[in-house]
């Protein structure tokens, strides 16, 4: 009911900068929470980064905090995340998530969203 695609991958240098974005459609009416994950080879999905419906409420892993901004324009049916002095420990792919229904904080924890995008490589050179 509810599809995501992410765009805004692809490689930097180590200290570079890019904007991730995320376009949900389908039955998006709903109050939801949204957020972004990643997986790197070799290790689990993990999370990046999240954000309340209304954007009162938002989240970061610790290894981004300071780097990464997360955001969403409720009207444009969009989630962004920009990420600043990228490094190689952030080479991986980007997932978009959302969770059905009203919530009024941002989630953290894989498992309670509903909706995945397909993922966007992103590819942080030294």
């Amino acid at each position: 009911q509810v599809q995501l695609v992410e765009s805004g991958g692809g490689l930097v240098q180590a200290g570079g900068s890019l904007r991730l974005s995320c376009v949900a459609s389908g039955r998006t009416a709903s109050m939801y929470a949204m957020g972004w994950f990643r997986q790197a080879p070799g290790k689990e999905r993990e999370f990046v980064a999240a954000i309340s419906w209304s954007g009162s409420s938002i989240d970061y892993a610790d290894s981004v905090k300071g780097r990464f901004t997360i955001s969403r324009d409720n009207a444009k049916n969009t989630l962004y995340m920009e990420m600043n002095s990228l490094n190689a420990e952030d080479t991986a792919t980007y997932y978009c998530a959302a969770k059905r229904g009203r919530t009024f904080v941002a989630v953290t924890t894989l498992r309670d969203y509903d909706y995945w995008g397909q993922g966007t490589q992103v590819t942080v050179s030294s």
